[in-house]
């Protein structure tokens, strides 16, 4: 079994050269997304959680230093963040870092490459809603695993279990990166032929994935920085971000 952030620490090693040639021209908290540019206007994203952060008056206390700094000052959260918003500043970071390798797939809509068949198991670890009616017009059965109970019902420990276990497809949401239980959940999979690690936040980097059992990447790449930057913070979500995003596909080589 991975130890937890095994995925963040081989992240942080692929990037950490890049980085220091580089320096945070912006950064950008929202109420749903981190957004970070970069001198060379590359920018990357990831997600913010409802409990990123810890309460206080005090909650990041080097507000106001991070535009002009190094880059590798940021993407160190990766190893040393101390809660999620950290890790999830980190990891933006390093998706702006990121050059994503070419691929056939770009803009396609995740599921019609996963060729989900009828009586097929698919559990998927954090709602995405709008696969939800796509999946099951397949005529594969889903099971959801959601943690946030504003969302859905959240399944007991055992039943989660049993459907990892169980399923042929996985659909995990890569905020399990910034709430460091990737390593866990990928633990808890049986023999599925197909995993998917989706959404925003996604490192599209196949090669540090290449000892897991994931098998695709669903990312994103941005645009429009500007527009991007905007909207994280006037409070907007993924669907406000989509025009200013490139979705991107990647199959995780063995």
């Amino acid at each position: 079994m991975l130890k937890p952030q095994t995925i963040l620490n081989r992240l942080y090693d692929k990037l950490q050269a890049a980085a220091q040639d580089r320096r945070v021209d912006d950064l950008r908290i929202g109420l749903s997304y981190v957004g970070v540019r970069l001198d060379n206007g590359s920018a990357g994203l990831a997600a913010v959680l409802p409990d990123a952060s810890p309460r206080g008056c005090t909650v990041l206390k080097e507000a106001g230093t991070f535009a002009g700094a190094s880059a590798s000052e940021l993407l160190q959260y990766l190893v040393s963040g101390r809660h999620a918003l950290h890790r999830a500043m980190a990891v933006a970071c390093a998706n702006a870092l990121t050059v994503a390798p070419d691929n056939d797939h770009e803009d396609r809509e995740a599921t019609s490459l996963f060729n989900l068949q009828p009586g097929e198991k698919v559990a998927m670890v954090g709602l995405f809603a709008p696969l939800v009616e796509r999946i099951r017009k397949t005529g594969a059965s889903l099971t959801i695993i959601e943690k946030n109970p504003e969302r859905l019902n959240v399944l007991a420990p055992e039943d989660k279990s049993a459907a990892l276990k169980a399923c042929d497809v996985a659909i995990i949401t890569a905020t399990t990166l910034l709430n460091a239980t990737f390593e866990e959940t990928i633990h808890l999979l049986g023999a599925p032929r197909l995993v998917a690690l989706m959404g925003p936040s996604t490192p599209l980097a196949p090669d540090i994935f290449s000892d897991t059992a994931v098998t695709h990447l669903g990312g994103a790449v941005v645009a429009d920085a500007a527009r991007a930057l905007q909207v994280i913070s006037e409070g907007g979500g993924t669907p406000a971000l989509r025009p200013s995003l490139r979705f991107v596909n990647l199959i995780v080589e063995r």
